[in-house]
Order: structure tokens, then C-alpha cells, then sequence
């Protein structure tokens, strides 16, 4: 057990067992990623009745968030779970126990939490837990570790109130641990960090806008002037001559902070470029200021998401030709535009548009009228596409969402299969893990021989879909003429009159209908416009197949139906007609299947 020396002897220690929440319900942290419901029902249900338990998951991916909760059938039990169990190794982890805070403003808040800093790396969880108990009730207390399980030399420990807290700063900070002075301090978030990150004392000063005529001499010079100098250079290229920034390292950090005080935003004559203010500041390594950088710039960007909430609109399927202005002028009559830009081709050197947008309007009604409006509205020679802005870690989310129910969807179609067509006749799209299906969960994927005799027949049009007939009788064995077939989308079965049914025959064998790969453009336009709508996306999807198997023979059944799930009929007609817009399409649909 970890001891404080000088341990004061006037505290009165608080009940291990106080419960600080009037309810049965544990917060267990520290979990192992592969730890279960029925392993931590095990545990727990020696203490007492257990009414639930429950693990945290990712809502994507299913995996172990690394926490969870325990309901007890009343709070004695709870309380005596934390005393018994709490720092208990499950799976080589020791799991940290607390009462569950409903409030999260509570826990936010860091009050009555302190930091301590410089602990032996002997001293684990529960040690110090026994070194503050002394000073009153604990909610909550862990030592950080790296992923080898390895103490990291600091722990936090969060108390009641902060009171308690204050007096275990005043009595333990500067003490000794296991023979390691520590200092203890109140916890202070990452962001509050931040902002006193400025203040904070350094020795090591960043100058940059240095005129070039500056040398390592003249700057150590000049600087020496706030206070004595350890060290002091100018960064220079291969060349010798001057990239225009500096260090300078003080002895004192005191100086250090004049320095750079003085220095800051203000012009110098024998520095800096006449007419630029130097920029003088702590020296920071690299990695230090791309994490700041990428945290203000993340900070920023949620800003103006959540502003814009509701007002963005992304738009697509747009000519090569519209501009920002053009497509302005396509949405001002809807209201007053805020932003409007359309993304272009960054290697382009002219500009290219990569077909795609964003309109910002003052408020949701407009922005709502306008995607009523102009969605699916020909501009040019394509129909557009309009939509809410969505942030991209929330589509690729929602994309994996949807694939991982499609697998579990096939994957139990595998295990419950239903009636099957003739084995020797080949899939147009061969079924494998993962294979996209329809919006009622049918599989996208078809017979060729019922794509092909799909377009026409003597009744129901382009949507027959039936058997070869011959003399009035079906064709080789296959399932009931009123059964289901497996793997055929929406596929109608209705018997032909008996006149009709000799008539089928003969004009199959001397006009047989031609696959949607070898027709033109127009005669497949001329085929949708007579095919019902259940029936139109089957026939895109052969010939979108067609076209994307030789780019990607693997994925080519999964890429056509991700195609023919997202897009619109009109849209999936541009892709036929434009093979780079095809190409754009597939390379989307392998960023989201590779995630």
C-alpha cells in the first residue's frame, strides 16, 4: 500500500461504503474491449441480485466502448459491489467502479477532481485510492497507463465535493509517495489548458518575419539585451542564406517571457522587414502546433456546421460549365444566399468543376423550399440532385450502418434460403458476403435469361419477367408457377391465357428480346419508359454491371447495387451516358467500402 509520509492524523476518514447516489445503478470502467454481459453478470451476481447489465458499443461496429453498467435490485448491494469488487482484474485489466452520475453536468464539471503528478510507477489504482480515502468519500480514482498496462506517472481521483478535495491538495501536494515528491493540483480540462498555455513560463523563444540580413550573431545580440543567452540561431537553407526565423534560449525564464512580450507584433528595426511586426512566442515543436492547429480548425468547422444546420445544401449532378455564380443565380429566387461555391478539380488548371456544391441560405425555409424546388429539376443536360448537407464522418457512419445490415440481412437468407431456380443456370450478379439488396431486403441480383425475356412478351409488358413457354407447358423444372423465387427481385408470375400461352412461344423463337448491354441509348430510354418502376433499376443494373466488371471484376455486383440503392433512375441514366461520371461514382463507392 502506498503511504503518504507525514500523514495527517487530524482528517476523519469517510465510510468506504457511503453512497453518494440514492440508486442501485454502477458505472464500471476500465473494461477490456472483449469483455461480455454474461462474464460481468458472474462477477457481480456474488454480491447481490443483479436486475441488468449492459456493455457500451459502438452503434457501427458493435465493439466494446470500454464501459458499462450494473443494476442492483437495491443500493446496499451496489455499495458493497464497489467496496468488494472495485479494482477487480477482469481479463488482465483492473475494472474501475463508481456510482453512475444521470447528471453529466456533474461529471463535466471536474469539480472536487484533483490532478496528481510525479507517482512511482509502482503505484497502481488502488493504492491510491487507500493513500486519499483519508480525506473523505472518492467517486471516482484511476492512474493512467499506456497500452502495455504501464503506469504513466500521474492519476487523477475525484472526490464529492470540492471542498474534500481542497483539503487533500493542502495536506498531500509536495509530500513524498513511495519515496517521490508529488505535486497535486486541481484538475483542469484540455481546453482551459489551452487558453493558459500562453502564459505559462518557457525559456525558449520563436521568432520569425526576421530580415533576411539577420545572422545568428546579430540576433544573439540584440537579445542578449532582456537577459543572458544559452544558445541562440537562425535557420538557414543549404544555400547559407536565411529563412527568415529563429530560436533563442534564455537561462532565465523570466527573460524568456520579456522577450517575447516585447517582441510580439511589434516592428523592429534591426530585426525584422521593414514595415512587418515580428511574431515572437514559445518555441513549440511541430507536432505540438499541428495539434493545435487541427484542434482550433475542428473547432471552427463544427461552428459553422452547426450554425448552417438545416441551411446547407449540397447539390450535385452539376455541367462542367456552372459556376459559383451560375448556380447563385440558379437559387437566389428561393431566398437570401449566405455561401455558394462550386467544388472544382484542384490539379485542374482551368477550374474544372468536379460537378458538385454547396448553397447556404439566412434560414431553414428557404433552404427547404429550394430543395422541394430544384430537386430533381433539369439544369443543362442533367437533372439535379439536392439534398441536406451531411458532414462526411456522419455518411461514411450511415453508409456502414447500412452494409452491416444488408450482411446480417444476407447472411440469414443463407441460413432460412427459400425456394431456388435451377442450379445450372448462372447469376447475373454472383452472391457473395456483404451483396447489397433492395429497399424490402431482396437481393440485387438476376437471371440473365429473365432479363433478357423481361422486356417484353405478350402480357404485362416489359415487367413479364416469366419462363420460356413451349406448347403451353413450362420449361425445365423449377419452382411452382406461384412460388417466390430466390434472388429475383419484385418478379411478377402470372399466368397467360391459354390463347395467349401457344402465341408466347413461337414469337420468343423468331424475335428474341435483346439484352440492355447491346441496346443504344434511345431504345433503353424507350425500354424504362414502358417498364414498371420495380422493374427499371433491374434493368439499369445489367447494364451498369456491364460497364463496371471490367474496372472492378470483384466488387463489380456490390458497386452496381450500392449504385442502384443511392441513386435515382436519372441519375443512373447520366452514369450509363457518362463514363467519367461513372468512374467518380466507383471510386466513392470503394473509398465507403473500404472505409
Amino acid at each position: 500500500m502506498a503511504t503518504a509520509t507525514q500523514a495527517p492524523s487530524n482528517i476523519q476518514a469517510a465510510p468506504a461504503g457511503q453512497a453518494t447516489v440514492g440508486s442501485a445503478s454502477l458505472y464500471v470502467g476500465d473494461l477490456h474491449p472483449d469483455v461480455t454481459e454474461p462474464q460481468l453478470f458472474d462477477m457481480f451476481n456474488q454480491i447481490g441480485p443483479v436486475t441488468s447489465i449492459r456493455v457500451c458499443r459502438d452503434n457501427v461496429t458493435r465493439r466494446s466502448l470500454g464501459y458499462g453498467y450494473v443494476n442492483f435490485n437495491n443500493p446496499q448491494d451496489a455499495d458493497r459491489a464497489i467496496e468488494i469488487l472495485n479494482y477487480t482484474e477482469v481479463r488482465g485489466r483492473a475494472c474501475r467502479l463508481m456510482w453512475k452520475q444521470r447528471d453529466p453536468s456533474v461529471r463535466r464539471s471536474g469539480s472536487g477532481n484533483i490532478f496528481i503528478k510525479n507517482l512511482d510507477k509502482s503505484i497502481a489504482s488502488r493504492q491510491l485510492d487507500d493513500t486519499f480515502s483519508q480525506f473523505g468519500n472518492i467517486l471516482s480514482c484511476k492512474v493512467a497507463s499506456d497500452e502495455n498496462g504501464e503506469s504513466r506517472g500521474f492519476g487523477f481521483v475525484q472526490f464529492e465535493s470540492k471542498e474534500i478535495a481542497d483539503k487533500a491538495i493542502e495536506m498531500v501536494n509536495g509530500m513524498e509517495i513511495e519515496g517521490k515528491k508529488v505535486l497535486v493540483t486541481h484538475f483542469m480540462p484540455r481546453t482551459q489548458r489551452d487558453t493558459t498555455e500562453a502564459s505559462r513560463k518557457f525559456n525558449n523563444v520563436y521568432i520569425k518575419c526576421l530580415n533576411l540580413d539577420v545572422t545568428t550573431a546579430s540576433l544573439e545580440k540584440t537579445l542578449a539585451t532582456f537577459g543572458e543567452v544559452t544558445s541562440c540561431v537562425v535557420a538557414t537553407n543549404e544555400d547559407g542564406t536565411s529563412k527568415g526565423f529563429g530560436f533563442c534560449n534564455f537561462k532565465n525564464m523570466d527573460d524568456a517571457v520579456a522577450c517575447a512580450e516585447a517582441l510580439h507584433q511589434k516592428e523592429h528595426a534591426e530585426l525584422g522587414k521593414p514595415g512587418v511586426p515580428l511574431y515572437a512566442c514559445k518555441a513549440e515543436r511541430a507536432s505540438k502546433r499541428r495539434e493545435v492547429l487541427k484542434r482550433m480548425f475542428e473547432l471552427k468547422k463544427q461552428e459553422r456546421q452547426a450554425k448552417s444546420q438545416g441551411m446547407n445544401l449540397y447539390v450535385k449532378n452539376l455541367d462542367e460549365d456552372i459556376t459559383d455564380d451560375k448556380l447563385r443565380e440558379l437559387f437566389a429566387e428561393f431566398g437570401t444566399i449566405t455561401s455558394c461555391r462550386v467544388r472544382k478539380e484542384q490539379e485542374s488548371t482551368d477550374g474544372k468543376s468536379r460537378g458538385f456544391g454547396f448553397v447556404c441560405f439566412s434560414n431553414t425555409d428557404e433552404a427547404m423550399r429550394a430543395l422541394q424546388e430544384m430537386n430533381g429539376k433539369t439544369v443543362g443536360s442533367r437533372p439535379l440532385y439536392v439534398a441536406l448537407f451531411q458532414p462526411r464522418e456522419l455518411r461514411r457512419q450511415q453508409l456502414q450502418a447500412q452494409f452491416t445490415q444488408r450482411a446480417q440481412m444476407l447472411a440469414s437468407m443463407q441460413r432460412f434460403p427459400g425456394p431456388q431456380m435451377n442450379p445450372n443456370m448462372p447469376l447475373l450478379f454472383a452472391p457473395g458476403p456483404g451483396v447489397p439488396q433492395g429497399p424490402r431486403g431482396q437481393q440485387m441480383f438476376m437471371y440473365p435469361q429473365q432479363v433478357q425475356r423481361g422486356f417484353g412478351g405478350p402480357r404485362g409488358g416489359a415487367g413479364g419477367m416469366r419462363q420460356p413457354m413451349r406448347g403451353g407447358r413450362s420449361g425445365p423444372r423449377g419452382p411452382a408457377s406461384g412460388a417466390p423465387v430466390a434472388g429475383v427481385r419484385n418478379v411478377t408470375r402470372t399466368a397467360p391465357a391459354p390463347a395467349a400461352r401457344g402465341a408466347a412461344a413461337p414469337a420468343q423463337a423468331q424475335a428474341p428480346q435483346v439484352s440492355s448491354v447491346q441496346m443504344s441509348k434511345e431504345q433503353l430510354v424507350s425500354v424504362l419508359s414502358q417498364a414498371p418502376v420495380e422493374q427499371q433499376k433491374n434493368i439499369l443494373g445489367e447494364r451498369l454491371y456491364a460497364m463496371i466488371q471490367p474496372v472492378n471484376a470483384a466488387l463489380a455486383g456490390k458497386i452496381t447495387g450500392m449504385l442502384l440503392e443511392g441513386l435515382e433512375t436519372s441519375e443512373l441514366l447520366n452514369l450509363i451516358d457518362s463514363p467519367d461520371a461513372l468512374k467518380a461514382k466507383i471510386d466513392e463507392a470503394l473509398q465507403a467500402l473500404h472505409g
